[in-house]
């Protein structure tokens, strides 16, 4: 199974990079760094959340009704007139779901890392989210998915299963953020400067915001 970051160097990762940055006015090179940092934090979140009976069970209700997959399916007439307002606001309420708390936290490290601002990375995730979950709901009905073990097992390997512990702690950190800069500055460090191998996703972070 692929990793959530090979989705986004793909002919549909293209789409739908492409078709949020015209959605929200910001350039193609920006949305991607915003979407390469974001998505793999958003599926750390879910994999925390569905580590609890009633955090999985949330979870694969909402993947087997309202986001199956089928967003996926016409991202041309998504992006086509331009999102609307039913979308965004339910990425907005996935986002305040899945972070929680740790919401502004997370948009402020990586508005910091992507060089935009706050408010345009919320932006960016608020359209993303909901084609984040259709991808989630497309690999659950391809894969069969229907306990809470499958899923955690689901959500790990788009993560890259056994990612190397420094990776995971990254992704940690950053959920456990809380704004008062000292873990940014944790977090640039370990993306601007620790990220010397060149594969997984802390190489792949390392490449994008190391230049």
């Amino acid at each position: 199974m692929s990793g959530i970051l090979d989705l986004l160097n793909s002919d549909l990762g293209k789409t739908i990079i492409s078709g949020v940055s015209n959605e929200t006015r910001q350039p193609q090179n920006k949305t991607q760094d915003v979407l390469t940092m974001a998505l793999p934090v958003l599926m750390k979140a879910m994999e925390r959340n569905a580590a609890t009976p009633q955090g999985a069970e949330g979870l694969m209700g909402a993947l087997k009704s309202k986001h199956d997959g089928s967003i996926l399916d016409n991202l041309g007439g998504l992006f086509g007139g331009g999102v609307n307002e039913e979308v965004k606001t339910d990425g907005d309420k996935i986002l305040g779901h899945v972070l929680g708390n740790r919401r502004q936290g997370v948009e402020k490290i990586i508005g910091e890392k992507s060089g935009i601002d706050i408010g345009s990375v919320g932006n960016i995730l608020k359209v993303a989210a909901p084609i984040l979950m259709g991808v989630l709901g497309k690999q659950t009905r391809q894969n069969n998915v229907s306990s809470p073990n499958d899923l955690g097992g689901l959500l790990g390997g788009l993560l890259g299963g056994n990612s190397a512990q420094k990776e995971q702690g990254f992704l940690e950190k950053i959920l456990d953020a809380d704004g008062d800069g000292s873990v940014i500055d944790d977090v640039a460090g370990m993306v601007l400067g620790n990220s010397k191998k060149k594969g997984g996703l802390g190489g792949l972070l390392g490449g994008l915001f190391g230049k």
